[in-house]
């Protein structure tokens, strides 16, 4: 093979490599974050309604809807990867038993199990004049017997590394609290899902609040400095939806994903330092990463509140508490990327119009 032949080859191989890794790690991890969303957060927060509302059908509905999280988050995984009709609908049972075994590593597991079920069952996906039992055998065996030989280890690693990280920021409440609040508003922006990497390693606790400090910090850092080329609408729309809007612009100009960047650097020791936020909400830390997106968020913190109160942990609810929420999540992200913008501006790194979207 000649050396023209060899690279457009070689350049082929590295094509379908990126394009497995982006369905796999990206839309498949995107999807799982949905699922988890439409089932264990908004099961959570229907329930919270409930017991502060005094409704019980309310928690009934919440606890159904948070014990579908595994069958949701595999028929998600299975949705992104375009699986046929047999094979998206025997995930759920793939789901539930990697959710199921995979213990607190729970979300980590239906990932992975999810994948491999899907990719199998695709395989032999109208194949056979038999095909109603074929799929089904094949997708709900084959990821069955692999949630049994390796969903409690795979849960266990996640675990333990989501363990470690969160007695890190206990230990080191000031250099973990830049480190967390950094990488997980790095994530949300960027296309992968930051609420997805917080629901597999479990972030909570004092961890989970610096996790919460950073993605407000892009989220509302980019809506207020952008707020000259995006007005209102792109206030709501990254304030409330994500920050993800200005990969694009970020792509041509690295330098505007500055200013958040060292925003939610700031935010995160404060948060972990001053205000002691914790996010203890019972999702499971998927809310940890959710930022101000529908104030998940907040939501989740003021549920893990709650909780905390009812068991004893702690006393009551403070105005320090909602102090702090409010400061965390709303006021110095806007105050501080927008300070640290205007030294962007003034060095001539970023200029009119770089951050404008395209809705």
């Amino acid at each position: 093979m000649d050396k023209k032949t060899q690279a457009p080859a070689q350049k082929s191989w590295w094509a379908a490599v990126k394009s497995y890794l982006r369905l796999y790690f990206v839309d498949a991890m995107s999807a799982m974050a949905q699922g988890l969303f439409a089932s264990l957060l908004v099961g959570t927060i229907i329930s919270t309604l409930g017991s502060q509302l005094g409704i019980p059908v309310l928690v009934e509905v919440g606890t159904f809807a948070k014990s579908m999280s595994g069958p949701a988050m595999a028929i998600a995984i299975g949705y992104a990867l375009k699986a046929p009709a047999l094979v998206l609908f025997s995930l759920t049972a793939v789901g539930s038993a990697a959710n199921t075994l995979g213990g607190d590593g729970g979300p980590l597991a239906v990932l992975l199990m999810a994948i491999a079920a899907a990719e199998l069952g695709k395989l032999v996906s109208k194949k056979t004049p038999v095909d109603i039992l074929v799929t089904p055998l094949i997708t709900i065996g084959s990821g069955a017997a692999l949630a049994y030989l390796f969903a409690p280890a795979v849960g266990s690693v996640a675990h333990s590394f989501g363990q470690l990280i969160k007695d890190a920021t206990v230990l080191q409440p000031f250099w973990m609290g830049i480190v967390v609040s950094v990488l997980v508003g790095i994530a949300l922006t960027l296309p992968i899902s930051s609420a997805a990497l917080c629901a597999a390693f479990g972030l909570t606790g004092l961890a989970g609040g610096a996790a919460v400090a950073g993605c407000c910090a892009q989220m509302i850092g980019f809506a207020v400095i952008s707020f000259r080329e995006n007005r209102w609408g792109g206030l709501v729309a990254q304030g409330l939806g994500t920050s993800m809007l200005q990969v694009p612009n970020i792509v041509k100009n690295p330098r505007i994903w500055i200013a958040p960047t060292l925003a939610a650097a700031v935010t995160g020791p404060i948060a972990t330092c001053l205000f002691h936020l914790e996010m203890n909400d019972p999702s499971g830390g998927v809310a940890s990463g959710m930022g101000t997106c529908g104030l998940v968020g907040q939501i989740g913190v003021y549920s893990g509140w709650v909780n905390d109160v009812a068991s004893g942990i702690k006393p009551a609810v403070t105005a320090m508490d909602w102090l702090g929420l409010a400061l965390i999540c709303f006021i110095l992200p806007g105050v501080l990327a927008w300070a640290f913008d205007l030294c962007m501006r003034k060095l001539g790194w970023v200029k009119p119009g770089d951050m404008k979207l395209d809705v």
